[in-house]
């Protein structure tokens, strides 16, 4: 097969394929999106594929990797076409994306990228950069230490991270009599809009102190005061796509598509509606708008990311490559039952929120066949993860006084996992920001609540917390089962049989 997707391809598509309905060289740049993923191109893009279909063409998108190129080498051949597969048990739906009009990387040309964030026609910008890459300290606070802070500040004009770059456009833009855009955080973390805005602003008064800033504005004032920073909860599973997606998709469409995406028929967007300078109209392709977005944003962390962290772990120690694998053990399955239970008491009852009829959801999602969600892909970063899918609402259930042994029994699970690698799982199975002091802690084999006590020291769990020390303590009890006999003793200490390893 030698012809690649691409706008003359598209052309001529099977019926049965889902191609751009809208003349591509009319649309207009008017998102500049950071971090362009898998989730990005199942999500956002999707959605703005809709909106430019529906005549709003003035909000293109145009991609920037902050680090590889490989995407951009996947899609420019292809004029940014790509292929989103949704699949259930019932079968697959191919649809062709046409919204990604132009792909920067980031290292290779920070010139082009400060550009397009500074063209007046781009009033948004949106972020998939994953947790880590908001770079914050154990404490919660910008990491000031962090090599790619350090650089940003003193090179300005050459920056690497979101920070840097955001700071600088938005320095230049205020400079030039522009409006600021509007920053749109679309990753997992809690009320992300506001922390993204609380890190930006220290980042900014770290540059206004710095030697080089005499004849600038005051940008910290400026971003403080007058950039909008609206909050967000995507939803969406989004497995790695593998080499025999690719052969498969590229042969239902007769020609060659680099890098598809896999998906599933379920997605939400919840945004709260602050946008200065405008937006599309999400609303009409199912996106909800709203003034707070927090209470969705806890339940979707709490109940489908707090959950996938549970079945990742869980299913690692007890043999399960994929969620659904995992999720079918009858064990797990009661175990994330009783796991939803203890999360929904941390839910407030007055958000219009229906708990219930959202796990009942979840339940079928991660029953999903077709996607094989791999259970390694779901544990990447837990110890940038689990502070707000899983350690908040174990604070708040001991706070509550309530039951909360599931909930600590995916933070031993975590511990666990990462001490298995090059033994059980293979060297490198997962990877985690802070491997190289967890590999030196896990290897001292030290007593479960010294480990313990180590590892919420490393990674800031409950920092400062009056229930810090109860939390340990009830994460080791877990720890010492995992050790003991694996997941079969700790389901067995819950009361749940016939379990695991």
């Amino acid at each position: 097969m030698t012809d690649r997707l691409s706008n003359r391809t598209a052309q001529a598509l099977p019926t049965e394929v889902a191609a751009p309905r809208y003349d591509r060289s009319t649309v207009e740049p008017g998102i500049v999106h950071l971090g362009v993923g898998a989730f990005h191109r199942a999500h956002q893009a999707a959605y703005i594929d809709e909106c430019l279909a529906a005549g709003e063409t003035g909000w293109g998108i145009t991609g920037v990797s902050l680090r590889s190129a490989d995407t951009r080498d996947a899609l420019a051949p292809q004029d940014g076409l790509y292929t989103l597969a949704v699949r259930d048990s019932g079968g697959e739906k191919l649809h062709v994306i046409g919204s990604i009009g132009s792909m920067l990387v980031a290292p290779e040309n920070p010139a082009a990228v400060l550009a397009a964030l500074t063209d007046p026609r781009t009033r948004i910008v949106t972020l998939t950069i994953t947790e880590k890459a908001y770079l914050r300290a154990a404490g919660g606070g910008l990491d000031a230490a962090h090599p790619d802070i350090v650089h940003d500040l003193a090179n300005p004009q050459t920056p690497k991270t979101a920070h840097g770059f955001l700071t600088e456009a938005l320095t230049r833009r205020l400079a030039a009599g522009a409006p600021p855009f509007t920053v749109l955080c679309c990753d997992n973390l809690p009320a992300n809009g506001a922390t993204l805005h609380r890190l930006l602003i220290e980042f900014a008064t770290l540059r206004d102190a710095g030697p080089g800033s005499a004849g600038d504005a005051a940008i910290a004032g400026h971003i403080a005061d007058h950039v909008a920073f609206p909050s967000s909860m995507v939803d969406r599973i989004v497995p790695a796509t593998t080499d025999a997606d690719r052969a498969r998709i590229s042969g239902e469409l007769g020609v060659e598509d680099a890098w598809p995406v896999m998906t599933e028929p379920f997605r939400q967007w919840v945004i709260e509606d602050d946008f200065p300078t405008g937006r599309p109209a999400w609303e009409k392709f199912g996106v909800t708008m709203v003034g707070d977005v927090a209470p969705f944003e806890d339940m979707k962390l709490r109940l489908l990311n707090g959950a996938h962290s549970g079945i990742a772990y869980l299913g690692l120690l007890s043999g399960h490559a994929t969620v659904d694998r995992a999720f079918a053990d009858p064990a797990i399955r009661r175990f994330v039952d009783a796991l939803w239970e203890e999360a929904k008491s941390t839910l407030p009852d007055d958000a219009g929120l229906d708990p219930s009829a959202y796990t009942a959801e979840l339940a079928e999602r991660f029953s999903n066949t077709a996607l094989a969600h791999r259970t390694a892909q779901i544990a990447n970063d837990g110890s940038q993860k689990l502070p707000q899918r899983i350690i908040a609402s174990a604070i708040e259930c001991l706070e509550a006084g309530t039951e909360l042994v599931h909930l600590t029994l995916v933070v031993a699970a975590w511990i666990a996992a990462c001490a298995a690698r090059g033994k059980t799982l293979p060297e490198g199975h997962f990877t985690d920001p802070l491997d190289a002091p967890l590999t030196a802690l896990l290897s001292q084999q030290l007593p479960a609540n010294e480990t313990v006590t180590g590892v919420f020291d490393l990674a800031g769990f409950a920092r400062d917390h009056a229930e810090r020390q109860t939390l340990i303590e009830l994460v080791a009890i877990h720890l010492v089962h995992l050790r003991r006999d694996g997941t079969t003793l700790a389901f067995a200490a819950l009361g749940i049989e016939g379990a695991g390893s």
